[in-house]
């Protein structure tokens, strides 16, 4: 049976679809013109902060109410700042340090640049409590393990964000920290009880957060059967009924194994709507008007077919169309007062401040190793990330030292690169030269904790930065936590190594 046009333009006005390149496709303008609710920002839109204003401004044009999502949570996770590396530290960094004036400055400072760029949503903070040290997708991105330190700059960040003008979104609820699997590959299962895990949620929603994402996690003391994204008891039970949350509820990348696997991504997408959610977010892996035709189609399907009410899509597309109101009326208010993108209540300089507040430095050694004055050689150890964070992201140590001290040669070692004869070639090189090891993560990688054990047996003086989390500080003469690898956190690190901190 022909669906009908109003049913799927009621459908269209759920989704968020992602797209190819740095200027909108004709497709998406048709679309939107058409009643499409939004889209998705990935790094491969974004070139600068001026162009993402011009297409921004090309989407609004079709669509003034257009709302305009992207996940730029500082840190390790970036997308207005992929091509540099983020100007302010992520929310690992930011917990350490533990001052909610400078988490709210640091947010109100990004929401500025996200102003500016057009930007009407943002996927953050994680609100995650990342209570499992060996999480291989929360970690750095989570503001700490203790659900009352998480809480309280989970609400110091959505007060600053919102009040230039953006819409936070808390993620991922209801809490991927206490998590072993990637969601993007497979479905997490969060076991026990989890009123820990909702506390930052409910701190969130008691301080006005405009949307909330949904993680991709089994909770079985609330649903054995279902993730949560598709998951009505904790959509609909839970996230509204129990916590009162009345904002747009959006999932997580709806392409993702955990729930994709089974229905696809149209089947996923038309379930995640029947169980509360209100947007759809999709084309992170598949950023195609096919992809967008489809999903579109599916959910008019289900509700010809009897499987999604259409009260429910209405209600859901209402909760859209509210929050696409806020954003227009949040812009207009922040383009007319708010201070100008970049420069936030805290200055350009925010971001390092915070940086350079977050490292924690342990001298295990009684000879003056620090400040190294002289050309080092740096090895930085590489892992490959989650998929979270863009793979062109750049990082480490290794630049802004070389820019401090001329004449620093860094290498940089992936797992399969890291063997005892590439490791002893370093240490010779580095046999008159102050010795700088960088790694991330290194208690989650078996490969980084054998080439640390290699490169310290023979250089007990070498310094070790760890730019991700630190599970150990006993490592080298000085062991340099920097609890993030944004760019910041890199020139910081440069900075106590150098003795200009």
């Amino acid at each position: 049976m022909p669906l009908s046009r109003d049913l799927l333009r009621l459908a269209d006005a759920v989704l968020l679809p992602g797209f190819e390149g740095t200027t909108p496709p004709d497709w998406l303008l048709r679309r939107l013109g058409d009643g499409l609710a939004g889209v998705v920002l990935f790094s491969r839109n974004i070139a600068s902060v001026p162009q993402v204003a011009e297409l921004t401004a090309a989407l609004r044009a079709e669509n003034p109410a257009v709302l305009v999502g992207t996940d730029e949570e500082s840190g390790e996770v970036t997308r207005l700042e992929v091509a540099t590396g983020s100007s302010r530290p992520g929310n690992y960094a930011v917990g350490v340090v533990d001052d909610t004036e400078l988490t709210e400055a640091l947010a109100r400072d990004l929401g500025c640049d996200l102003a500016a760029a057009g930007v009407t949503v943002d996927f953050a903070p994680s609100s995650d409590v990342n209570s499992n040290p060996d999480n291989p997708v929360i970690g750095l991105r989570a503001f700490g393990a203790d659900p009352d330190l998480v809480s309280r700059h989970t609400r110091a960040f959505v007060r600053g964000l919102q009040s230039a003008g953006v819409a936070a979104c808390a993620k991922h609820f209801p809490g991927h920290g206490d998590t072993s699997v990637d969601s993007h590959h497979g479905v997490p299962v969060v076991g026990g009880e989890i009123e820990e895990a909702l506390a930052p949620f409910a701190a969130a929603i008691d301080e006005g957060v405009r949307a909330v994402m949904t993680g991709h996690l089994l909770v079985p003391s609330h649903d054995p059967n279902a993730p949560a994204t598709l998951s009505q008891k904790v959509l609909t039970g839970l996230l509204r009924n129990e916590l009162g949350f009345e904002g747009m509820i959006v999932t997580d990348g709806i392409e993702m194994a955990a729930v994709s696997g089974a229905y696809g991504i149209g089947g996923a997408s038309a379930r995640a709507i029947a169980a509360g959610a209100d947007a759809i977010c999709v084309g992170g892996e598949h950023a195609d008007e096919a992809t967008a035709i489809s999903v579109r189609d599916a959910i008019a399907t289900a509700v010809a077919d009897g499987l999604l009410p259409e009260e429910r899509l209405a209600d859901a597309a209402r909760r859209v169309t509210e929050l696409a109101e806020w954003t227009v009326a949040a812009r207009a208010r922040s383009l007319s007062g708010a201070p100008v993108a970049g420069s936030g209540s805290g200055g350009p300089g925010i971001g390092l401040d915070a940086a350079r507040r977050a490292l924690r430095i342990t001298r295990r050694s009684a000879a003056p190793t620090l400040p190294i004055s002289r050309p080092a050689q740096v090895v930085e150890l590489s892992p490959e990330m989650n998929l979270a964070i863009d793979k062109g992201t750049p990082w480490g140590v290794g630049e802004p030292l070389s820019r401090m001290l001329p004449g620093t040669a860094v290498t940089r070692l992936a797992a399969g690169e890291a063997t005892g004869p590439a490791l002893e070639n370093l240490l010779q090189d580095a046999e008159d030269r102050p010795l700088v090891i960088v790694v991330r993560d290194a208690h989650r990688y078996d490969w980084q904790g054998e080439a640390l054990r290699h490169l310290l047996s023979a250089r007990p003086d070498a310094v070790v930065v760890e730019m991700g989390l630190p599970a150990r500080t006993d490592l080298g003469s000085v062991h340099i936590a920097t609890y993030g690898s944004a760019r910041v956190c890199g020139q910081a690190a440069a900075e106590a190594i150098t003795g200009t901190l």
